[in-house]
């Protein structure tokens, strides 16, 4: 047993069942933070309620209700809980994981990928192949190659200066300062930092700032914010301003999210 008293994540039997998928199911009190491990088959990381927040070596995930996060076989991994959360995730054996994305990716949960994802709860480890559990099975996998994905990974950067900046703007993605100003107290120049930006992130120091508070909005979007508060909250000067860059990104409206 863990110290909050949970069995660790790696440890759990739909990580090793002779099934090509299996199904887990959790609920966690907010807070509550898995610790980096790492499991022996594909995950989809899904919750009915709350907000997990999905930490690797390489970015950092949001992930709201309607979303799932999708987590390659032997990718080290930690998850940390906001409010309560119910976690109905799946375990996907090589197998049924193959041609699935080769880096963790946000996918969208339509209601019949809930609903499926659901029942499979309901089933026995060892459902029977031949009836509901591989019908159920079968949906699923099929749902999974077609869902669509979303930009919602914010990627970690490594240079200490760099994790300066970025961990100034997780505590207030509204600051906007330019990169001039910050790089006053990272001890490098803006030329540097914009450098280190695209070398170690893939993105310029604007394009990360706006991956940053898109996610952060969506996490409050889930949690029920208004899109106007969500907006001003994470730095944006208009509604407007933000619901271009939402849509931009995402292909629906900040509302619907929430609806």
């Amino acid at each position: 047993m863990s110290l909050n008293g949970q069995i660790p994540l790696r440890d759990i039997p739909a990580d090793r069942v002779d099934r090509p998928l299996a199904a887990f199911a959790r609920d966690y009190a907010e807070g509550e933070e898995t610790g980096l491990h790492t499991h022996a088959r594909a995950q989809l990381l899904y919750a009915t309620r709350g907000l997990m927040r999905i930490t690797t070596e390489a970015a950092r995930f949001v992930v709201p209700p309607g979303r799932g996060l999708f987590v390659p076989a032997g990718l080290p991994h930690a998850v940390r809980m906001e409010g309560l959360v119910a976690m109905r995730a799946l375990f996907l054996r090589e197998d049924a994981a193959q041609g699935a994305p080769a880096r963790p990716q946000v996918m969208v949960v339509t209601p019949l990928l809930r609903a499926l994802i659901l029942a499979a709860c309901d089933e026995p480890l060892e459902w029977d192949e031949a009836g509901r559990g591989g019908h159920l099975a079968a949906l699923i996998l099929s749902e999974l190659r077609r869902a669509a994905t979303l930009p919602l990974a914010v990627p970690e950067p490594r240079d200490p200066r760099l994790l300066r900046l970025t961990a100034a703007l997780r505590e207030a993605p509204s600051r906007a300062l330019t990169l001039e100003a910050w790089a006053e107290g990272c001890g490098a120049s803006a030329r540097t930092l914009q450098r280190l930006f695209l070398a170690e992130t893939g993105m310029g120091f604007a394009q990360w700032r706006q991956a940053l508070r898109l996610a952060e909005a969506s996490a409050m979007l889930a949690q029920g914010v208004a899109p106007a508060r969500a907006a001003a909250a994470v730095g944006y000067a208009s509604a407007s301003a933000f619901g271009a860059a939402y849509r931009a990104a995402f292909g629906e409206t900040p509302r619907g999210v929430t609806s």
